[in-house]
C-alpha cells in the first residue's frame, strides 16, 4: 500500500497550488494523508477529487469550518501497520518519546506544523515523520512531501523533494 503524505499546504493563497509532481503522486497513491493546515474545506474537496481516500486532521490555521469538520488526530490501518496523524507534535526536544507515549498503539506518527521535514526511528522501530510542505517551505531547503509504503505491518517512509 502506498500513502502520499502532505501537510501545511495553506491553500488557497494567491496563485499558489500543489506542485504537479505532488498531484501525480497523490493520484497514484492508495491513500492520501494530510497532517493539518489545509486552511479551507476547498483544499480537502480538491484532494478528495484526486481519487484515493483522504484522511486529514485540522491544524492551527484552518478556518472554523475545516476545524469543525476534521478531527485533531486520526489513526489508520495500512496493510497491518497503524499510523497516527496529528498536526502539532510539540517541541522538538523529547518529541519521539512524547509521541510514543501519546500513541502507544501505533507503529508511526505523521505530523506537520513546523514545515521542516523530519524522520526519526526509535530503537523499538516506532517512527515519526514530518513531510514538510509542498507549498510553503519556510526554512526548509525544498518544497517536500512524503511517501510511505506499508506492507505486512511494516512502514517505510521516503521524503520527496518537489523542486
Amino acid at each position: 500500500m502506498e500513502i502520499a503524505i502532505i501537510a501545511d499546504t495553506h491553500l488557497p493563497r494567491g496563485t499558489r497550488r500543489l506542485p504537479d509532481q505532488c498531484l501525480r503522486r497523490c493520484r497514484q497513491a492508495d491513500l492520501i494523508v494530510h497532517a493539518g493546515d489545509l486552511s479551507t474545506l476547498t483544499t480537502l474537496r480538491e484532494l478528495s477529487a484526486l481519487g484515493p481516500r483522504v484522511v486529514a486532521v485540522h491544524g492551527n490555521v484552518d478556518d472554523a469550518a475545516t476545524t469543525a469538520a476534521l478531527p485533531g488526530s486520526a489513526t489508520v490501518n495500512a496493510d497491518g501497520a497503524r499510523l497516527a496523524i496529528v498536526h502539532d507534535a510539540g517541541p522538538a526536544r523529547g518529541r519521539l518519546e512524547r509521541l510514543r507515549r501519546r500513541f502507544p498503539e501505533v507503529d508511526a506518527v505523521v505530523f506537520g506544523h513546523s514545515h521542516l521535514p523530519l524522520h526519526e526511528r526509535a530503537h523499538d522501530g516506532f517512527q515519526i515523520f514530518n513531510p514538510g510542505s509542498p507549498t510553503e517551505r519556510r526554512r526548509a531547503a525544498h518544497h517536500t512531501m512524503g511517501l510511505a509504503r506499508a506492507r505486512d505491518g511494516a512502514l517505510a517512509f521516503e521524503l520527496i523533494a518537489l523542486d
